[in-house]
């Protein structure tokens, strides 16, 4: 990953970017372009982009069939300037910039927000009318009006060199301020090109928040990255013809960035809030220009001061800052040109159009018309969409410069369906500003937007995206949390603080406090009171995962059998012993941390104290010196007052056509013959004492008796299956090792038995029923297996019918696709949960089945669906048959219930996860496995005291494999503070996106999938907005300051995204919450799909959520395989793929390799044994073993990154331009999306214009 060194310029002193062609565009005749045309600028960077020959007449044709407009549009957007904000000691500086070192003259100074007044620039629909008319041919230019800059800073901006330290580049890199503040005097297209690269790992400060301020100036070019300037710009996703124009530009790019006409500043006490856009504004509106409205399909007539305007959408105002249109001279034109809208055509991934949405009415009254000639840039044969705009920086192929820009050509229309925010305006986050008083204007003898001047402005430098490597990257942050927080053990006694993150491999100590893999919290710094938890909108949540399993470095929690007594506990609260219990009385009584009173110690568990008040047994006791253990637990604690039963296992397999012709019912029967000897026990040196039985079904259910004193296994039919009943007791259910000759030969007659059957119907509610007596009969909890393949459509109980309808998706009624169509399930559910029947489903549909009903049972029991659609043996069989193994070995408990108690204060209020409750307090759950979580919220019910902190105890009754019921306590203690400045220091990201995108999931069940991600949003929003009034204070404009650790406030202009160091990947974390097929689908992602991965969500534990909504990439060609450390990952954008690369992406579900198409012969022969791209197979799902080291190495890799996740990821091979690169596509999440998501960089702009609605 690139980290420039130009972090932290202004957003007007732009480094240039090589020509992508290899020698400089023609230019304007007669003068040296800085940035543009023929002329190289002082550091030799020939420039790139196209001579500007006046604004488009006119639309132009729609982008070429197949191309999705949101695949990879590209975003105008800023440079960046980082600024810390919780370290005042931060060198960097926020505000008015020196010329830059290179010695280039200033061109154009970058004008703060507010520049225009109300009224002038129009951020809405486009004009309808005549199609505009072009202006005249550009001015000359006259090099020496360049001083268009206020008065000078009052210290330089060095440029160029590399940071000196590991802090300097930290600092650049945790503070980040998109410069909105005085306009800088260097020009923009003046900084010398990037050359450095920071070191990955820099040191964050640790409190300081991160500031982008984000200005509204002339959208400047972005510095190249080492790999833009060098690799050649082939964009290789498909040419659209010839005549085909990319999005343009209505307004030309050279311009001043001022309007002509005179216009009142705002007082400066206004500017931070006065021209703030209202929230309703169609998202990402961010900065317009100056000068004419922008209309989506071609510029304005620059010299119609009146041009008349539609009415705006109702979710935007009419008046936006902005000065009156220009005259007809195109030196004047905004020098920000707006972006167009992209396009909706149809996509590879769409079979329909994404529905509308508002803000983008639909654009009537101008015919397209072709572009004018002489305006775009050479076509490269193999490029793809040319998306550009003469303000917009076309998508950066992987490794490469971004495309030429067309400039001034007029874009197609909008379309009805446009989903997802607008790409930036102009490249700032949020409105113009009006000219700010005591700034200098922008031309020489033109304060403050006075009459036109004689002489026409200066260019401005080349249309500027907003850098993405100058916004929060999350592989950096990974990064150095694993420099800072993985070589030293996590040591659990403090009370308050933060783990490591979960993409940090650490060793966790328990001291007091369980491990961060037993328990994560959102915040580790509660608020003293409730209005402060209002206020500030953070969750206050834990992610609990009772039995997880743990390194082989730490041990796994200590039993403790206090006898016949069992465990001693309070009074009143009922809490368990645990380190947060006071001994008091010389040890005869303890006063309890939860509820405060007092209980007197059993004589056998007396213990005198040390002279600190400490009992002097502390350290001999788990409970009185961990934060987790578990408890043997006393027949009070069984059900019925009884020792339990150990738990059975019971398979029950479809034998309908389907399940039989695609081979799962052989490959099942197959693989339990081996499986059997791996179920699950307490000790690995003794067998199982888990009892196993069998039944198969299609519309009717075949009960099998084997009995180890049966020759041959017997079959016993139930018809009737509207009253299930399981017809035999004795011999269904048997242990593996006594019964192994019988149930090895049933396992081989099953596949022979219903090899021809013709019988295509299934039941589905009675097999479960069936399942359920026969745990009932035998008096055991246990688990239920089964191997489904097709809607339940015979005539019997929780028969379910074809609901699938795509035309509710995105409509008030789509909420009922996510609930169960039948109540039958609901009951069934209830029951199992009463008997401790767990039940985990393996379905292998070919087409709906609805998984939303389904999945009822198995979500309510702490089971686990599986999906394997269209499963084919030769492909699928590897991850079945390891999903399987792993789900029938891996540890868990039966019968379990869990409650949460917590210290006077708060409460525990909302649960999520795979479970029931049929009180508000109690967690039921059939089975608990390793891999599930509950998810906690917490609010309060009371004040909190910062000497005190919270104290939350979770406990677990369960029954182990062997028939155990044990108690597994985990305890808990965070701080409570009654600054806000505290509470936003110590959060866990990874853990509030965990919490959010389960109550999404849960609430699309009873809301519009729209409604919910607007709340998201909203909460986000409000979390952002809190921290940036309360723990940042406005102050004029450029006058940022950082604060400090101790609270101070950090002082910045509104104008700043100011985000939390511990909270700075929120908006790109959420933005692919927002993006995911539950609450925004493509037209290719089926209900089934979205019900199973809703359902699969609501149970993940904080890696695997991160993991799979933010995948991990990981560039091939970088590894060492002398190392064992893996490559640092890559971000997930299309921008940071080489042509000459090899990828391996995953996210907790699947595994793809992508290959570029110029990968190098070695790389290629290293690991598909072929030096031809055109040879590899694209539908291998595992690499060939070769004896090399690098094939070695990389299925080592493989191996030991699907050992992480809970289920087998199944590998994919992806051919660059093949058409398996849409799904891969679709998993680089920092893009934009074919489902209409927005990219990461205009989901920040995003953001930031919330946060100004809200803050003003």
């Amino acid at each position: 990953m690139r980290v420039r060194d130009e972090l932290r310029m202004n957003v007007n002193q732009q480094p240039h970017m090589a020509s992508p062609y290899g020698q400089p565009q023609p230019g304007y005749q007669g003068y040296p372009q800085p940035g543009y045309g023929g002329g190289h600028v002082p550091s030799g960077y020939p420039a790139q982009y196209a001579p500007y020959n006046g604004p488009g007449s006119a639309y132009q044709q729609g982008p070429p069939q197949g191309y999705s407009p949101y695949a990879s549009f590209p975003t105008k957007t800023l440079a960046t300037n980082l600024v810390s904000d919780l370290s005042s000691s931060s060198p960097l500086d926020l505000g008015m910039r020196g010329p830059p070192t290179s010695g280039a003259p200033p061109v154009s100074g970058a004008q703060n927000y507010s520049q225009f007044g109300q009224g002038e620039t129009q951020n809405g629909p486009p004009p309808m009318g005549a199609p505009p008319q072009r202006p005249p041919v550009s001015q000359p230019y006259t090099p020496a009006v360049v001083n268009l800059s206020g008065p000078q800073p009052p210290y330089d901006q060095q440029f160029g060199a590399p940071p000196v330290s590991m802090q300097q580049m930290t600092n650049q890199m945790a503070s980040m301020q998109v410069g909105s503040t005085a306009p800088s005097p260097a020009g923009p297209g003046y900084a010398p090109p990037s050359v450095s690269q920071a070191p990955i790992s820099s040191a964050y400060s640790p409190a300081a928040p991160h500031t982008f301020s984000l200005t509204s100036t002339a959208p400047t070019q972005p510095p190249p990255t080492e790999a833009m300037a060098q690799v050649p710009p082939r964009s290789y996703y498909g040419a659209p013809p010839p005549a085909q124009q990319p999005f343009p530009n209505a307004a030309p790019p050279f311009s001043s960035t001022g309007p002509t006409q005179p216009q009142a500043p705002p007082p400066v006490s206004q500017q931070s809030f006065s021209q703030v856009p209202p929230v309703s504004q169609p998202p990402f509106s961010t900065a317009m220009p100056p000068g004419p409205t922008q209309s989506y399909g071609g510029p304005l007539p620059p010299t119609q001061p009146s041009f008349p305007r539609p009415p705006p959408p109702t979710s935007q105002l009419s008046n936006f800052p902005g000065g009156p249109p220009p005259t007809s001279t195109p030196s004047q034109l905004p020098g920000g040109m707006l972006p167009q809208p992209p396009v909706s055509q149809p996509s590879p991934y769409h079979s329909v159009p994404p529905p509308n949405t508002t803000g983008f009415p639909p654009q009537v009254g101008a015919p397209p018309r072709p572009p004018p000639a002489g305006m775009q840039g050479p076509p490269m044969a193999s490029q793809g969409p040319l998306m550009a705009q003469a303000n917009h920086v076309p998508p950066s192929q992987p490794g490469m410069p971004p495309s030429p820009i067309n400039a001034g050509l007029s874009g197609p229309p909008p379309q009805p369906g446009m989903q997802g925010y607008p790409p930036q305006q102009n490249g700032a986050f949020g409105q113009v500003r009006g000219p700010q008083p005591g700034y200098a204007g922008p031309y020489s003898g033109q304060p403050n937007y006075g009459p036109p001047p004689a002489a026409p402005a200066p260019a401005p430098a080349a249309p500027k995206r907003l850098d993405p490597d100058s916004i929060p990257s999350p592989i950096q942050v990974i990064e150095d949390d694993k420099a800072n927080k993985g070589s030293e053990p996590f040591t659990t006694g403090v009370r308050g603080q933060a783990p490591p993150l979960v993409t940090t491999k650490f060793q966790a100590r328990d001291q007091g406090n369980a491990s961060p893999r037993y328990i994560r919290c959102t915040a580790y710094n509660v608020p003293c009171n409730a209005d402060m938890a209002k206020q500030s909108q953070v969750p206050l949540a834990a992610v609990i995962k009772p039995l997880a399993t743990l390194p082989p470095d730490e041990s796994p929690p200590y039993l403790v059998d206090h006898g016949e007594s069992g465990p001693i506990r309070c009074n009143r609260c009922k809490a368990y012993m645990c380190p947060y219990m006071q001994f008091i009385e010389g040890g005869r009584r303890f006063q309890c941390g939860f509820c405060s009173c007092v209980t007197e110690v059993p004589p056998h568990y007396f213990q005198h104290l040390d002279h600190t008040g400490k009992r002097v047994d502390c350290y001999d006791r788990p409970e009185l010196s961990m934060g987790s253990y578990e408890f043997m637990a006393t027949v009070d604690y069984c059900k019925n007052n009884k020792i339990p039963q150990p738990p059975a296992f019971i398979f029950l397999i479809d034998v309908s056509y389907n399940a039989v012709k695609n081979g799962m019912v052989g490959i099942v029967c197959q693989e339990l013959k081996t499986l059997l000897d791996y179920l699950p026990r307490q000790n690995p040196d003794v067998d199982s004492n888990i009892r196993v039985g069998f039944v198969t079904y299609n519309k009717v259910l075949h009960f099998y008796n084997v009995k180890a004193s049966l020759a041959q296994p017997q079959m016993m039919v139930v018809s009737d299956v509207a009253d299930m009943f399981v017809p035999l007791l004795d011999g269904f259910l048997v242990n593996v090792s006594e019964s192994r000759m019988v149930i090895e030969s049933l396992l081989d007659q099953i596949p022979e038995m219903f090899a021809d059957t013709r019988e295509t119907e299934t039941v589905f509610g009675p097999v479960i029923q069936a399942g359920l007596e026969a745990l009932k009969a035998a008096d055991c909890a246990g688990k239920l297996f089964v191997f489904h393949s097709s809607l339940p459509i015979a005539e019997a109980p929780g028969k379910l019918k074809n609901r699938e309808d795509k035309k509710l998706v995105g409509t008030d009624k789509e909420k009922s696709l996510f609930q169960p169509q039948v109540s039958f399930y609901n009951t069934l559910a209830k029951e199992c949960v009463a008997q401790g029947c767990c039940v985990d489903l393996f379905i292998f549909p070919n087409q709906y089945v609805d998984v939303a009903t389904l999945g009822v049972v198995p979500t309510s029991t702490g089971g686990s669906i599986y999906k394997y659609t269209y499963f084919q043996s030769s492909t699928d069989q590897e991850r079945f048959l390891n999903d399987l193994r792993r789900d029938v070995q891996k540890p868990m408990g039966f019968d379990a219930v869990m409650r949460v108690r917590t210290s006077t204060g708060i409460r525990a209020t909302d649960f999520f996860g795979s479970f029931y409750m049929s009180n508000t307090t109690d967690v039921e759950l059939a089975g608990l496995d390793c891999d599930k979580t509950v998810t906690v919220e917490f609010r309060h019910d009371d004040k909190l005291s910062e000497e005190t902190g919270a104290l939350m105890q979770c406990a677990v009754l369960y029954t182990s494999c062997n028939g155990q019921r044990r108690l597994r306590i985990h305890n808990m203690a965070v701080n409570c503070c009654s600054q806000l400045a505290d509470l936003y220091r110590n959060c866990e990201t990874d853990t509030i996106i965990n919490f959010f995108v389960k109550y999404a999931y849960r609430s699309v069940l009873s809301s519009p999938t729209k409604n919910v991600r607007d709340s998201l949003v909203n909460q986000c929003a409000q979390i952002l907005a809190c921290y940036r009034k309360n723990c940042a204070s406005p102050s004029s404009a450029g006058q940022g300051s950082g604060g400090t650790a101790d609270g101070k406030r950090h002082t910045a202009d509104i104008s700043q995204l100011i985000l939390p160091e511990c909270m700075k990947l929120l908006p790109v974390y959420l933005n692919c919450v927002l993006k995911s097929d539950v609450l925004q689908p493509g037209a290719d992602v089926s209900l089934d799909d979205r019900a199973y991965l809703r359902q699969l969500v609501s149970a993940m534990d904080v890696a695997e959520s991160h993991v799979f909504f933010y995948p991990r990439l990981l560039p091939l060609q970088q590894l060492d395989v002398e190392s064992m450390s893996l490559p640092v990952a890559v971000r997930d954008s299309e921008e940071r793929l080489s042509r000459g690369g090899v990828y391996l992406l995953e996210n907790g579900l699947n595994i793809f390799l992508w290959v570029g198409a110029n990968a190098q012969q070695e790389l290629l022969q290293n690991i598909f044994g072929t030096t031809a791209f055109s040879q590899i197979d694209p539908g291998m799902t595992s690499l060939p073993a070769l004896d090399n080291p690098f094939s070695k190495r990389l299925k080592e890799i493989i191996e030991s990154v699907r050992a992480q996740r809970s289920r087998y990821m199944k590998l994919m091979v992806v051919k660059q331009e093949d058409k398996l690169e849409l799904i891969f596509k679709h998993f680089l999440v920092e893009d934009k999306s074919n489902n209409g998501g927005a990219s990461y960089v205009d989901f920040l702009c995003h953001m930031h214009k919330e946060i100004r609605q809200l803050l003003s």
